[in-house]
């Protein structure tokens, strides 16, 4: 029996978009829906031809190689086969399932993993921890312990959850798929099934520790390196320091988040340290030279230029944070000068202010200033 033109098949034209492939496809194939038209030989093959010209048709590249060459092109591309991508949004038809269907027709291989929703080992869950670090260790660095809880593999059963001599048999309720099938008049829906909970399997004697689970739920500790330069808000990963996998399989990751205390003086932008430092009216008139302290408590001498308006900023070289894996590198500190105006004078410093102030010729009618020239 030669193959019909996969455009007759769903009753479409050549030029039909792919929203149209679609609907023309939904309706071939709850028509003949195998729960529909159960023991039907002619159903089965229409469905069967159904869902192999949609798989070709809704597959821009197939398409294209259908369009020009025919049956051939698509044989050069390995022919029709079952792709669950292209079937979705027809979960209201055949479930989550597609597999057990298409494989029937098909001959399997159809990316579904062949026995429905049976489970191997499987990766164990990430684990978030949130740490709150002080200023001056996310700058310099530190080693912190951290304490969690986390889930680890049953040391009595070894992670099987079955009890000592004892192992695991085929689902009797699924016949070990991992699901089972509802129907709704000619609707089939896959649903995970309730005595396995979609195992395929299940444990007559559970082990005794963990219960049947494999897993047991402990306390961990562990030192965390906090490196210098790190960002607030960044991530820090411990490889296979989440929970077991089930059935044996790996260890998730821990993702240690980083919160930073603010400091009582200093703040930061990138790799560079930002603090402000009073000097007097007769430091900044006159000039002088003050000692400032960096974060790391050195204390370091910087001059202060005649005239100095409050405000000012002072750059010190190399002495910010750490760069990140940087070699050595390091940003820089920038000290902002902050002019102290006296609250409180005595009648001596008084008259020496009025003084000035005679001498000095003040301006009783100032000009504004552009806000971008302070």
């Amino acid at each position: 029996m030669s193959k019909r033109d996969y455009y007759e098949v769903l009753e479409i034209e050549k030029n039909a978009s792919q929203d149209e492939i679609k609907k023309a496809y939904r309706k071939q194939a709850i028509k003949y829906h195998p729960d529909r038209n159960q023991n039907s030989t002619e159903a089965e093959q229409k469905f069967k031809e159904a869902t192999e010209a949609y798989e070709v048709l809704s597959d821009a590249q197939k398409k294209q190689a259908y369009d020009q060459y025919g049956f051939a092109g698509v044989d050069n591309m390995g022919g029709p086969g079952f792709n669950a991508s292209a079937f979705s949004g027809f979960e209201d038809i055949f479930g989550g399932d597609f597999s057990s269907i298409f494989d029937s027709f098909f001959g399997g291989g159809g990316g579904g993993g062949g026995r429905g929703g049976r489970r191997g080992p499987s990766r164990g869950n990430d684990l978030r921890y949130d740490m709150e670090v002080e200023f001056k260790d996310a700058v310099y660095g530190d080693k912190v312990e951290v304490e969690y809880y986390r889930q680890q593999s049953c040391s009595v059963c070894h992670g099987s959850g079955a009890s000592s001599g004892t192992g695991s048999k085929t689902c009797p309720t699924c016949g070990g798929s991992g699901q089972v099938r509802r129907s709704s008049g000619f609707f089939s829906i896959a649903q995970p099934c309730s005595s396995c909970h979609g195992e395929g399997t299940i444990i007559e004697n559970p082990c005794t520790s963990c219960r049947g689970r494999g897993v047991v739920k402990e306390k961990q500790k562990l030192k965390v390196t906090i490196p210098a330069g790190i960002a607030p808000g960044k991530r820090i990963r411990l490889d296979g320091q989440g929970d077991a996998g089930p059935k044996g399989g790996p260890s998730g990751d821990l993702y240690v988040y980083i919160h930073i205390r603010e400091h009582e003086y200093f703040e930061r932008e990138g790799y560079d340290l930002y603090c402000v430092v009073p000097i007097s009216i007769s430091q900044a008139a006159l000039g002088s030279e003050v000692f400032v302290r960096t974060l790391d408590d050195k204390k370091i001498k910087i001059k202060v230029p005649a005239g100095t308006q409050s405000g000012k900023m002072l750059r010190i070289r190399n002495e910010g944070v750490p760069v990140l894996h940087g070699s050595g590198r390091k940003g820089d500190m920038y000290v902002k000068l902050q002019v102290q105006i006296p609250k409180k004078l005595s009648g001596k410093q008084k008259d020496i202010l009025k003084s000035f102030s005679e001498s000095y010729g003040e301006d009783t009618e100032p000009k504004p200033i552009k806000l971008r020239d302070l």
